[in-house]
Parts: structure tokens; C-alpha cells; sequence
């Protein structure tokens, strides 16, 4: 997700069947058939699409939106992981929607860890200026820990030598 925000691609669809690993063990993020390109990073779009669970609030709701929409499906994407269900759900898409843009949802199981907890917590807030973008939310102790355990000294070096900043 950072190499993409990096070089100012909204992917749009980021869901679980959009992840896929490798017989190697590499994650590789798939399917950017409805990304799109910003001219900049404060840029915003205006087209509904993705997949309804996925969905942001301000893209139900008919807003501009930008990366902060990519970092609520991840926010989804990371509950769902570890919840085994989504954070919202609904009868149909009308009911799932207003769940999404209630913004109420369980909280994690206890047995995680409060930063991880507060983590997907600040992924899913409502207003996408309070959610982290992908440098802020890499910047987490809990995910610094795990970057060091899956990248050498100069892969981390090579992809975060290309951080934008993002407002």
C-alpha cells in the first residue's frame, strides 16, 4: 500500500480476495483494474466503486475521497483478519451501508493487543482526516516491530526513501 500511495495510486478495491501469497511467502496486493492515478496527493475522486464491506463513509455518503478511503478497506481488511468476520454487516446493501456510515462496530477480541486494537480503531474513524495515512500507520510500534522481522536494512531503506508527504 505504501508504494502505491508513495507514487499517488488509489487502489480502491482493497480486499481479502485482492491479497494473494506467493509459494515463496510474498504478500503482493492485486487487482488495480479500478485504480486510479491522483495528479496529486491532495487530489480527490469522486467515482463509487469497490466492494460494499470495504467501503469508506464518505464513499457511501457520495464524497471526495483519497487515500484515507484505501487505509479505511485496509482498516477492514486488518479487523476482518483478525475478528474472522467483518466489522460491518447487514442484511443488504442499504443495511450494510448505514452500519459503515454509523461507524459502530465490536471490538476486537481482548486477547489483542490494546495497540493493535487501537490501531484498526483509528483506521476506522469516521472522519477520514483523523485516520492514519500509510506513513503515520507504519509508524506504529507494533508495525515497525514486524517491518524489521520481514525486510532487510536495505529493502527498508530502498522503499522509504520514496515517502511523500500526504495531508
Amino acid at each position: 500500500m505504501k508504494h502505491c500511495h508513495d507514487r499517488k495510486i488509489l487502489h480502491r478495491d482493497l480486499k481479502s480476495g485482492n491479497i494473494f501469497l506467493t509459494k515463496s511467502g510474498i504478500v503482493k496486493l492485486g487487482d488495480f483494474g479500478i485504480a486510479k492515478v491522483l495528479s496529486n496527493t491532495v487530489e480527490k475522486a469522486m467515482t463509487i466503486v469497490g466492494t460494499p464491506y470495504y467501503l469508506s463513509p464518505e464513499i457511501i455518503n457520495n464524497k471526495p475521497y483519497s487515500f484515507k478511503s484505501d487505509m479505511w478497506s485496509l482498516g477492514v481488511l486488518l479487523y476482518e483478519m483478525c475478528a474472522l468476520k467483518p466489522p460491518f454487516n447487514g442484511a443488504n446493501i442499504h443495511m450494510l451501508a448505514m452500519q459503515i456510515v454509523r461507524g459502530q462496530f465490536s471490538a476486537l477480541p481482548s486477547h489483542y493487543s490494546y495497540e493493535l486494537r487501537s490501531l484498526v480503531s483509528k483506521m476506522l474513524n469516521q472522519d477520514p482526516h483523523k485516520r492514519p495515512n500509510i506513513n503515520q500507520m507504519l509508524s506504529e510500534k507494533i508495525l515497525k516491530e514486524k517491518i524489521k522481522i520481514f525486510l532487510s536494512k536495505s529493502s527498508m531503506q530502498e522503499e522509504f526513501s520514496h515517502t511523500l508527504l500526504h495531508k
